[in-house]
């Protein structure tokens, strides 16, 4: 069964109000709002970038991010290079403990806007994927509101092209991609 563009819209539309309902209901339930700056340090080590912000209440927060990966060598199949990717994402955490601390799980939708070269690098090939992740990390406060976390998730495409060509050689998108890293970060509370 083939999902056109509309209809997938309207249920990405759907998932995102119901999500967001949700949250709104939660901060309205919360004491003090949370906002918190954060980086990762996986993006930097390929020669990319990060840059993420988030808002929450208790054990609740939203996070908007964009990143930039070249991904290495040993993980693009052979027969390729270059695969860079860069990413935007809105995702929800919820966290165990009511101070952003501890334990959490994560999840929501991710906009990969990637490229590619065949080892021939004689063209890039440019494609889209959208993906719904999720994600467990332990979120450790070394100095007040200063912390690190590290954690993995995995990511699941549900849009997007599942193979492009390059020079002739066809190159697979992959359906399920894991991740793992480390953030810092810092937030205050209002």
């Amino acid at each position: 069964m083939r999902v056109t563009y509309r209809s997938y819209l309207f249920k990405l539309l759907c998932t995102i109000l119901i999500v967001s309902t949700n949250f709104t209901f939660s901060l309205a339930q919360s004491p003090r709002l949370s906002i918190g700056l954060e980086q990762d340090f996986l993006p930097y080590a390929t020669g990319g970038y990060y840059a993420a912000a988030w808002v929450g209440k208790s054990q609740v927060r939203a996070r908007a991010l964009v990143a930039h990966v070249h991904k290495p060598s040993f993980i693009v199949p052979s027969g390729f290079t270059n695969n860079v990717v860069t990413a935007y994402a809105l995702l929800g955490d919820y966290f165990l403990k009511s101070d952003f601390s501890g334990w959490s799980i994560g999840g929501g939708l991710v906009l990969w806007n990637s490229s590619i070269q065949s080892n021939l690098q004689q063209s890039t090939v440019s494609y889209n994927n959208t993906l719904l992740n999720g994600s467990l990390s332990y979120t450790w406060k070394f100095h007040k509101n200063f912390y690190l976390s590290p954690w993995a998730g995995l990511h699941l495409k549900i849009a997007g092209a599942d193979h492009v060509t390059v020079d002739g050689s066809s190159f697979a998108t992959p359906l399920f991609t894991p991740e793992a890293s480390v953030k810092v970060g810092w937030y205050f509370s209002l």
